[in-house]
């Protein structure tokens, strides 16, 4: 049986160097900047609208932002929360200590430069999520990649199967990977932070953490999307904050320490000295791949994942959940990944020339010698907290996505069944060892960017098309310019008629 696991887990990692490797990062990078070229850098252009239009709704009465009177459908920020929580996770945490101490302080600017482009992906597939979206037999709705590839590619000449068979890929990939990266990990995650902090705990910890995750979990899954973005929407912003200001105080407590700290940043994402020693150019794609790598996997721009709760929200308009969606990779990478490693460079907890571990820590136990150095015993837990509740989020929005792509795989009656195994996956996840698991799941993880990526790269002239009509209307005022809702006639006529 070792040698079967061996097995598997050799082909496995072949398979993820393939997968999370240089051309497939590039295929996601290379999206992000052709979507980014495509719109006329929207995301600097619109950056004012974009915030005007989401954050800024949230102050602003009767936006529809905050509620939605369909019972059907959650309100745009109850979509973002749920997204955000399946972004803002452990990545953001253990993922940017791992970068750092692999690919050098430089890897944070690649880092930026992964969400910046990442922003117009993301934009992308929710514009085309909201575009093809449809409702389910419970009157819900129900997009995705899995949709905009079955019926916008599959509307292109000679793609009719091509459309379809990437679709049917997307939801295989997407339900694997919620059951090891939206479960699994997150798991482990927390056990490892609890044992951490509750040294003596011992096996207990693990069957505690198992019976009150289960509780918990069952209480929201089954409860379905709404309870999910109920919950979402209360933890979330809460989760979030707490954790910025806590990096806040750490950064100001290190505040003659900041301008090093970018300094190696930038220094080192070019690695200026060491291109003169000549071993610049390897140091370089190192920074360079890690940089991105942990950018794509903390974001998740090009997955395809989060479209599947964006294209849920109540918004009529393609292009304002297009808006959400920049501000999600926005949040979740330049403000939430840039405290984690401003926290980990400023505290002395690596070498700031190299990014190399002082201690030999790394990922998690990295940010926790980071925080314990800060805060003392505090820190530890602390941050423990912040894992929980970072992972428990992430678990949620993760049900989701396997929800919605086991829906298309096997129906909507049968969705139930996917929710009992989601959570009994998580009682053996906190007993057993998941490494391999995980490592597979990871693999599936970013096998779901290629149909994704092949879906938007070839629905980008349409996505263009949304983008101007939705300028042409609500920006530039023009009156004679029919709007572009959805790819479906009857959806369109039905957003036509609403009245908001």
């Amino acid at each position: 049986m070792n040698g079967i696991t061996q097995t598997i887990a050799d082909i496995n990692a072949a398979v993820n160097g393939v997968v999370w490797g240089v051309p497939a990062l590039v295929l996601l990078i290379g999206t992000g900047i052709l979507m980014t070229v495509l719109t006329k850098f929207f995301q600097f252009r619109r950056f004012g609208h974009m915030w005007k239009n989401t954050i800024g709704g949230l102050f602003r009465r009767d936006t529809g932002i905050r509620e939605s009177r369909d019972r059907h459908s959650i309100s745009q920020f109850q979509s973002l929360c749920t997204a955000l929580s399946a972004t803002i996770g452990t990545g953001n945490i253990a993922g940017v200590a791992y970068a750092i101490t692999m690919g050098g302080p430089g890897a944070v600017f690649w880092m930026w430069i992964a969400a910046i482009v990442g922003m117009m992906t993301n934009y992308s597939e929710n514009v085309l999520g909201i575009y093809f979206r449809r409702r389910n037999e419970k009157g819900e709705w129900s997009g995705g990649a899995m949709y905009y590839l079955k019926d916008g590619v599959g509307r292109m000449k000679y793609g009719k199967q091509a459309g379809a068979v990437l679709a049917v890929l997307f939801s295989i990939f997407a339900v694997v990977a919620s059951f090891g990266i939206g479960n699994m990990g997150q798991v482990a995650s927390i056990t490892e932070s609890l044992n951490a902090m509750i040294p003596a705990g011992g096996n207990t910890v693990n069957i505690v953490t198992a019976a009150v995750l289960v509780v918990f979990l069952s209480l929201v899954i089954l409860g379905g999307l709404k309870r999910i973005a109920t919950t979402n929407e209360k933890i979330v912003p809460f989760m979030a904050v707490f954790f910025i200001i806590g990096s806040l105080i750490i950064i100001v407590m290190n505040a003659s320490k900041v301008p090093a700290a970018f300094g190696a940043i930038f220094s080192g994402a070019f690695n200026f000295k060491s291109a003169a020693g000549g071993v610049g150019g390897a140091i370089i794609a190192q920074a360079m791949t890690w940089g991105f790598k942990r950018g794509v996997f903390s974001n998740e721009a090009g997955l395809g994942s989060s479209v599947m709760v964006h294209s849920a929200s109540n918004v009529k308009e393609p292009v304002v959940q297009g808006l959400w969606g920049i501000f999600e990779v926005f949040a979740d990478t330049i403000i939430v990944c840039t405290c984690t490693a401003l926290v980990i460079l400023t505290t002395g907890v690596v070498d700031m020339g190299t990014g190399a571990s002082v201690s030999g820590a790394t990922k998690l136990g990295l940010a926790t010698e980071a925080f314990t150095k800060s805060f003392g015993t505090f820190g530890g837990v602390f941050l423990a907290v912040a894992v929980t509740l970072f992972a428990f989020t992430t678990i949620l929005g993760w049900s989701y996505y396997g929800t919605k792509a086991w829906e298309y795989l096997f129906g909507t009656r049968s969705t139930l069944l996917y929710k009992i195994l989601f959570i009994a996956m998580v009682a053996f996840a906190t007993v057993i060892d998941v490494s391999l698991a995980i490592d597979l799941s990871d693999t599936f993880n970013g096998l779901m960017a290629i149909p994704n990526l092949i879906g938007v790269v070839c629905l980008s002239a349409l996505v263009v098309k949304i983008t101007k009509n939705y300028s042409d209307r609500v920006i530039r005022g023009k009156k004679d310019v029919k709007p572009m809702y959805s790819g479906i006639p009857e959806i369109q006529k039905e957003q036509e008629e609403r009245k908001d």
